[in-house]
């Protein structure tokens, strides 16, 4: 049995030019993993706290120093001699030492860094692939299922926190029918990516790209994004609504205030009654296949009442209102209030956690959608994590900026791994 001789830290930077955390472990035999944990722009109040510095004079208060000396002087060490591939064991070693429910004494970003890196290191001590290893650790939570490699949400335009002031919503997504292979469907998206920088370009709307790759184009409204992507799609061999199917971020907690929210494409401000008539426009227009968060974070009963409409429309995805979360999923779950659950590791802060968050969502018949975060490092763990638990979606951004595309490489490794594995049996 290999145990854990050593594990540190150190700060480095994420793709926004913002510290993060990147963790090491070493076991006895010399077996070695490394992992860097993202971070959010845009993040749920209700999140598990992300350790930073405060310090002024660093990184503008953003610094990641305590998070990692916690690491090296704290949790680090209480984790020498233990078996990595006790995943759970692990976790609950690093949940009881933090003790509090948000991970606010160490950090979630200092808590995480180990949790993936423990991960890193047990996959590579049984000889098996990151994502087999994760797929052994869902089985084992009761998530009795087999590997999968997502459908790709690609984020073509970026607005909200992600983009340049230009659109009031998040991200804009092209999403490849699900019965096509992960390949073809990176492929279309990347045709279509390129389309539409093309037509921005022709239309004079100057774009540079957001925080997740996609344009941030000058346009005037959300809905002229739309047009963007319908024509785009249109010049290429891709038909929407066979080939692809059109996807939105709204992330709603940014642009409302005071009970209402603000958007460019109405003259005045929308009730929440008001805002899902809205949505019920676009969804009938542009077939939407996937909304996620179109109210705040606390909105129950408007999420309920979009869930009621538009269910069987589309996907209803919660982020800022599930944060990864098992009481606040439970509540969806109980409330009717969607039906697909955003997962993203670092709101919640361990593998394990993470792991029966996906469990609850799954048996409550929820599409999983794996995500990525706005700044972000070139690590692929969490491609691997969506593979291992068989993720319908996977979210990484635009097929731009190298911390996406490595993501989506990863992807593409597996396919071909998995492949090879079928012919070879």
């Amino acid at each position: 049995m290999s145990t854990i001789k050593r594990i540190w830290a150190r700060e480095i930077l994420d793709s926004r030019g913002i510290p993060t955390v990147e963790s090491y472990c070493q076991l006895d035999d010399g077996r070695f993993a490394t992992s860097s944990v993202p971070a959010g722009t845009s993040t749920g109040s209700h999140e598990a706290l992300e350790l930073r510095d405060k310090d002024t004079k660093r990184y503008r208060g953003e610094g990641t120093l305590k998070a990692c000396e916690n690491i090296n002087n704290v949790l680090g060490p209480a984790l020498i001699g233990m078996d990595p591939i006790k995943q759970s064991n692990i976790d609950q070693k690093l949940i009881s030492i933090d003790g509090t429910e948000n991970k606010s004494k160490y950090g979630a970003n200092a808590i995480l860094a180990i949790s993936e890196v423990v991960c890193k290191v047990a996959s590579l001590s049984q000889g098996k692939s990151l994502y087999s290893w994760i797929n052994e650790l869902a089985v084992e939570k009761g998530i009795a299922i087999g590997v999968k490699i997502p459908t790709p949400l690609i984020n073509m335009i970026n607005g909200g926190s992600h983009g340049a002031g230009n659109l009031d919503f998040q991200e804009f997504w092209v999403i490849p029918a699900t019965n096509k292979k992960f390949s073809e469907g990176l492929q279309m998206s990347v045709e279509i990516y390129q389309t539409i920088g093309e037509n921005l370009s022709r239309r004079g709307a100057i774009h540079s790209v957001g925080h997740e790759g996609g344009y941030a184009p000058n346009l005037f409204t959300n809905a002229d994004a739309f047009e963007v992507f319908v024509e785009s799609v249109r010049q290429t061999n891709y038909s929407l609504g066979r080939d692809v199917f059109l996807g939105l971020d709204v992330a709603a907690n940014s642009f409302y205030k005071d009970g209402e929210y603000t958007i460019r494409d109405r003259s005045s401000t929308l009730s929440d009654d008001q805002l899902l008539d809205y949505y019920k426009e676009l969804i009938g227009t542009y077939k939407l296949a996937i909304l996620e968060d179109a109210f705040q974070e606390d909105a129950w009963g408007s999420w309920k009442k979009f869930y009621a409409a538009l269910s069987d429309t589309c996907l209803i995805a919660g982020d800022d209102l599930l944060v990864t979360n098992p009481k606040r999923l439970q509540k969806a779950i109980d409330e009717k209030a969607c039906n697909a659950a955003i997962i993203k590791p670092n709101q919640i802060g361990t593998v394990t956690e993470t792991l029966q968050v996906v469990k609850i969502a799954r048996e409550a018949n929820f599409k999983i959608i794996t995500s990525h975060r706005s700044g972000e490092t070139n690590d692929t763990f969490i491609a691997d994590f969506s593979v291992g638990i068989a993720s319908d979606y996977a979210k990484f951004g635009a097929p731009a900026r190298g911390e996406r595309v490595a993501k989506y490489n990863r992807l593409s490794a597996i396919e071909i791994e998995l492949e090879y594995f079928k012919k070879n049996k």
